[in-house]
């Protein structure tokens, strides 16, 4: 299996090297929003959260979900083949698909106060910027890997297409977290086919109806179509505040130690879906 596929860690590291340092220069160049805390101490520790996770996704599933698609293909597995569709069709079908499930596996991540407990590390960052997308605790990757395993075998996609949207997951992540101005007129043109930092900043508000809003990483169409779209943070993207109502210590939030004993010691507030509902 890892024969067939010796190049995915490198296009996989290439991509996100590449888009993390693009993103890192526009918001040098652009900043959206001044910092409120510590740069230097945020980064080091969520991109030593990164490292964490890529090291036991790696020991766990060498391959990641690409893996589980080679054994899918393998075995003739998965809905999308008895379809008999063209292959370029069964990649988009597929890509749209996964990004589906993604939303929905979001929406979970808020409504189940136990996996709520995983997100909110990722939720209680006090700024907003690149590293916020790759921030997320190691459970919760292990639980996001078991899904997508899940979607994987159900669909029986091309390994290529899991490949593509692995890597437009993890760009795009880094891309609608990033800290960055982009003229009015162009966000408006691209929500309406990608998910942008105005549109996912506000689902990083601390007001509760705010942060259950805005759950796509890539497509904006599932929060259009399912009611949980908003359009812009009650208080204006300057003046909100990033975070957690709850979590409001640097120290606390923003070392590597305590992202990981976050979910088992800190308290979920009234963030969870089934318990104050997307709020106002």
């Amino acid at each position: 299996m890892w024969e067939a596929w010796p190049s995915e860690p490198y296009i996989r590291l290439g991509s996100f090297g590449a888009v993390l340092a693009a993103m890192a220069l526009w918001e040098a160049l652009a900043l959206r929003r001044p910092p409120t805390v510590n740069r230097r101490l945020r980064w080091v520790n969520n991109l030593g959260l990164v490292v964490l996770n890529s090291a036991l996704v790696r020991m766990v599933a060498p391959l990641g979900a690409v893996g589980f698609a080679v054994g899918a293909e393998t075995h003739g597995a998965g809905a999308l083949r008895t379809l008999s569709l063209p292959y370029w069709a069964s990649v988009v079908a597929a890509v749209v698909l996964f990004d589906l499930a993604i939303y929905l596996q979001h929406v979970m991540l808020h409504a189940v106060p136990a996996f709520w407990r995983l997100h909110m590390v990722h939720h209680a960052d006090l700024d907003f910027d690149v590293t916020t997308g790759l921030r997320f605790h190691t459970l919760e990757i292990v639980l996001s890997l078991g899904i997508k395993a899940a979607v994987v075998l159900a669909l029986g996609p091309p390994p290529a297409s899991v490949l593509i949207f692995e890597v437009l997951l993890n760009a795009t992540s880094m891309f609608n977290h990033g800290n960055v101005r982009m003229p009015p007129r162009l966000d408006r043109f691209l929500r309406w086919f990608l998910v942008t930092p105005d549109m996912h900043r506000v689902h990083h508000s601390t007001i509760a109806g705010e942060t259950n809003s805005n759950f796509g990483f890539n497509l904006p169409w599932w929060d259009f179509l399912l009611g949980t779209y908003r359009d812009q943070p009650a208080a204006g993207h300057e003046a909100m505040v990033i975070g957690l109502t709850h979590f409001r210590d640097e120290l606390q939030v923003d070392r590597l130690h305590r992202m990981l004993t976050l979910p088992f010691v800190g308290a979920p507030g009234d963030y969870p879906i089934d318990r104050r509902g997307r709020g106002t």
